[in-house]
């Protein structure tokens, strides 16, 4: 009888030694593979993370990186079952063997003792130093392995590990293992629970992979971003919801709270296994957007609460320092996570709720964060607190962070408790004002000017500033103006409000094109560097760089604006009415650089500053997004956005807002060759300037758009006397306002017009001038968006244009931009046929491509052909194009045909 010997190798789970398949749709953990890459020589790499961030899918893609690459490498996988000293063994013996270490199975009885681990240690070393060859061991899901005798085996390995041995340990926890000798030496590089999660890029990615059916706007994908802060493990129920159910995408927020997916996995995967004072601890502070041992242990009445976050802390609970000036570290919850454990909270009855915000409003208050001292006051029912603790802020540190508060006090709160309060009513007009309601705010206004409280000074220096936050509002700079000029001699002793009145001036005086007084106001009160992170300070910073883009000059708009954009995130939220603001600008100033992808980013999600904000950042947001949504959706998408928006604007009474949607859409209409369409709303316009009162603020802005676009819509239908008869009006309006982007449009389309008059002189003229400034200025989109008919005049006199060699080398760079749309734009211009004027003039490359074309080469085989770049290709098809006044290939080549340009 034959006897079957069991070798140790075969009782032990195969699928351990081998990695979780990677899917198709994985994505590629980019800058984390490169931080593998460098580190690639260290004796160990430590990624520790939460769970479901993505550990073992960035190991696996690491294995493959090294397989690739033809190196040794060995994988294993823990689980609960080795936490003891002897299946840690196996596995790591069997891993060290398939790595072409041989192993004696006698060493699978080791004790675990320091003689046992020593000796077998030095086996190792020699086995490993005898292979002369670069050997990776791969470890996944260390936080089982708990045993004291494996750890002090990790350890000697470690720190007597051969130069050719790389151990990589991926773990939810951080290891008990002391590197610190080894991190001197540059032996060990660390990828932890911060770097893990997905960026936007990477949300981006995950969702083009896993819904390719169900593409998401920037907007959801931002909003999603925002919700689950870059955590992967939550962005696989999305997909899957919205793969099933496609009509919810209007409910993302309820989504995430109510994923039973999600549910279950923190339920089973995260939180099962914790100790139940743990939880209940966890539980209690979810309450806290924000919180420290000191108010963990105040509200939950946990003594060992130190202890309670420490231990969350070395688990990797979803949990996350928060950078702060305080010597006391600070933490929150992951988004989900925290919303996780308040619903568990919430199952122990509203009363035990409210008393424990009743705790931290108590807290918050005494150690002076009025914010959340209000807020967790509102949410106790606690409002004659909330009352108190605003009007303190009221009369010294009031700043716009207290925007939500207020809103969600003022929802609440009876009006007469409000007239007992002044400085909270002027603060709640304020509040009104800056959310875009102001005919709530004045009436407000009127209602305490006739109380006795507007005799107290203190009441009537802010009603001044009230006023002039409605003013705004209204689109009334000149107002705004004679408001707050007289108050710079006698400022307000609230920093906040000082600055609000700042910004609120700067913004008016570019408003009206006093640019020459902005940048004074800066220069007379610059920013005390103590109050720099203030976030009215850094909105009034941000008016520098509105005022560069007012000017024109994108370079320094975008240099200004993306920083204090950074900081006012940084220190308030992305979502915080001081980023929101100083975003609008940014945004513009990324856009004018055509640098739509930044631009988007800036503007994804951030409804508020295309909705409820001040007149001035609604236009130019929407704007941007019109423009951009042009260049990368649809036209008819970018008309409906304006239409949209438009409308909106009615119902808010903002004028100026509307005729600039209105003329946007003229462009859009254009270019699209529908002038009909386009001639009616003209006709729109029209009216709405018919119907400004003589003294309206805005009266000559709206004019300004009525000219350009008869201008375009005289240039379409070749009326270039008409055309030039309109740009008067519009030169008065740029020299008055000091627009310098309006100034580069207006002599475009003036040399475009003496173009069609057969003028080229005139032509070449304008164009100088144009180039000059947008060269000096940066611009870019300003003239793109003016369309082949320009593009291809800039190419025609490229020559004369660009004497000076800054204009030559800014003008070569804007006409091989490789950018540009592969697809044409229809030109401003009627189509031509043979009997409708003189023959097209093409240059020979033009003839040479035009004849390309009519083989029906793409443009990369035609730049192939022709031994030309890609983008020189795409910018004379386009110059073709508007020379033969068509918009499409097909087009081109007929006409090109009727006209004896082909044969």
């Amino acid at each position: 009888m034959q006897t079957n010997v069991i070798n140790a190798g075969d009782l032990l789970v195969a699928t351990k030694f081998a990695p979780p398949r990677l899917s198709a749709r994985h994505i590629p953990r980019a800058h984390l593979l490169n931080r593998l890459r460098e580190s690639q020589h260290c004796s160990a790499t430590l990624i520790t993370g939460g769970a479901g961030f993505g550990k073992t899918i960035l190991l696996a893609q690491w294995r493959l990186e090294l397989m690739k690459a033809g190196l040794d490498v060995a994988w294993v996988s823990f689980s609960l079952d080795d936490r003891q000293f002897a299946s840690f063994l196996s596995y790591l013996l069997a891993a060290l063997q398939r790595l072409g270490i041989a192993m004696d199975q006698d060493w699978l009885n080791s004790d675990g003792s320091e003689q046992s681990i020593n000796a077998l240690i030095a086996l190792i070393t020699h086995a490993v130093q005898d292979l002369e060859r670069e050997l990776h061991l791969l470890l996944d899901d260390f936080q089982h392995v708990e045993s004291p005798s494996a750890h002090r085996l990790m350890q000697k390995l470690l720190d007597h590990c051969p130069g050719n041995l790389h151990i990589t340990i991926a773990s939810r926890t951080t290891p008990p293992l002391s590197l610190g000798r080894l991190r001197m030496q540059g032996h060990v590089a660390e990828i932890d629970t911060v770097e893990l999660p997905f960026d936007v890029d990477e949300t981006q990615a995950f969702f083009k992979q896993n819904l390719s059916v169900l593409p998401l706007t920037a907007d959801e994908e931002r909003l999603i971003h925002d919700l689950t802060s870059g955590w992967p493990a939550s962005l696989q129920p999305i997909a899957t919801m919205l793969r099933v159910r496609p009509t919810r995408r209007s409910q993302l927020r309820s989504i995430l709270r109510n994923s039973a997916d999600l549910q279950a996995y923190l339920t089973e995967d995260v939180v099962a296994c914790l100790p139940p004072q743990l939880l209940e601890f966890m539980e209690k502070v979810s309450i806290l957007r924000r919180f420290n041992a000191e108010v963990g242990e105040f509200v939950s009445g946990c003594p060992h609460a130190q202890d309670m976050i420490k231990r969350a802390e070395d688990e990797n609970l979803l949990i996350q320092r928060i950078e702060s000036d305080d010597s006391t570290p600070w933490y929150r919850f992951h988004p989900l996570f925290g919303e996780f454990l308040n619903q568990r909270l919430a199952a122990r009855g509203e009363v035990v709720v409210q008393a424990l915000h009743r705790h931290a409003s108590q807290w918050f208050a005494e150690h002076d964060y009025l914010v959340e001292a209000v807020r967790h006051a509102n949410l106790g029912g606690d409002r004659d607190y909330a009352v108190k603790a605003m009007e303190q802020a009221a009369s010294s540190i009031w700043s716009m962070a207290y925007t939500s508060p207020m809103l969600h006090l003022l929802e609440r709160l009876p009006q007469d408790t409000l007239f007992a309060h002044p400085q909270l009513f002027i603060m709640g007009c304020l509040t009104y004002a800056f959310t875009a309601r102001p005919e709530k705010a004045e009436r407000w206004v009127e209602q305490i000017r006739r109380s006795e409280a507007s005799r107290n000074p203190a009441i009537s220096s802010k009603l001044v500033l009230a006023d002039a936050a409605i003013a705004l509002t209204l689109d009334q700079p000149l107002r705004v103006i004679g408001l707050l000029e007289p108050t710079l001699q006698t400022p307000l002793e609230n920093r906040s409000l000082r600055y609000i009145s700042l910004s609120g001036l700067a913004t008016a005086y570019l408003s009206v094109g006093r640019v020459d007084d902005a940048r004074k106001l800066h220069e007379q009160h610059p920013i005390d560097l103590q109050y720099r992170d203030n976030d009215m300070a850094m909105v009034f910073e941000s008016t520098r760089a509105l005022t560069s883009l007012r000017e024109g000059n994108a370079r320094q708009a975008q240099s200004i604006g993306a920083s204090v954009t950074e900081r006012a995130e940084q220190a308030y939220g992305r979502d915080s009415v001081s980023a929101n603001l100083c975003a609008a600008t940014l945004c513009d100033a990324y856009y004018e650089l055509d640098q739509l992808d930044e631009a988007l980013r800036v503007l994804a999600n951030r409804s508020g500053i295309l909705r409820s904000s001040m007149p001035e950042v609604m236009g130019r947001a929407s704007l941007c997004r019109a423009r951009i949504t042009l260049q990368r959706e649809s036209a008819q998408a970018a008309l409906s956005f304006l239409e949209t928006q438009g409308a909106h604007f009615h119902v808010l009474g903002l004028d100026r807002l509307l005729a600039m949607m209105l003329a946007e859409q003229v462009r859009v209409l254009i270019e699209q060759g529908e002038s009909r369409r386009a001639g009616e709303l003209v006709t729109r316009l029209a009216a709405l300037e018919a119907a400004q009162r003589p003294n309206a603020e805005t009266r000559g802005e709206i004019s300004c758009q009525v000219a350009m676009s008869r201008v375009r819509l005289a240039l379409a239908g070749r009326d270039p006397g008409l055309a030039l008869e309109q740009l008067q009006a519009v030169s008065v309006y740029a020299e008055q306002s000091a627009r310098g982007r309006t100034r580069v449009r207006l002599l475009l389309l003036s040399a475009l017009a003496h173009d069609m008059l057969g003028q080229p002189e005139q032509a070449l003229t304008y164009l100088q001038q144009a180039m000059q400034a947008s060269a000096r200025m940066g611009l870019v989109r300003t003239l793109l968006d003016e369309g082949p008919a320009v593009l291809a005049l800039l190419n025609q006199w490229q020559g004369e244009i660009a004497r000076d060699i800054s204009v030559a080398e800014y003008l070569d760079a804007l006409l091989n931009r490789e950018n540009l749309h592969e697809v044409p734009v229809q030109v401003a211009v009627a189509p031509r046929k043979m009997n409708d004027g003189p023959r097209a003039t093409l240059t020979p490359r033009e003839l040479e491509i035009l004849g390309l074309v009519a083989q029906a080469m793409s443009n990369k085989r035609i730049a192939l052909t022709l031994n030309i770049t890609f983008g020189t290709v795409k910018w004379n098809v386009k110059n073709i194009l508007a020379k033969l006044g068509v918009s499409s290939r097909y087009a081109a080549i007929s006409l090109a045909r009727q006209q004896g340009l082909l044969k």
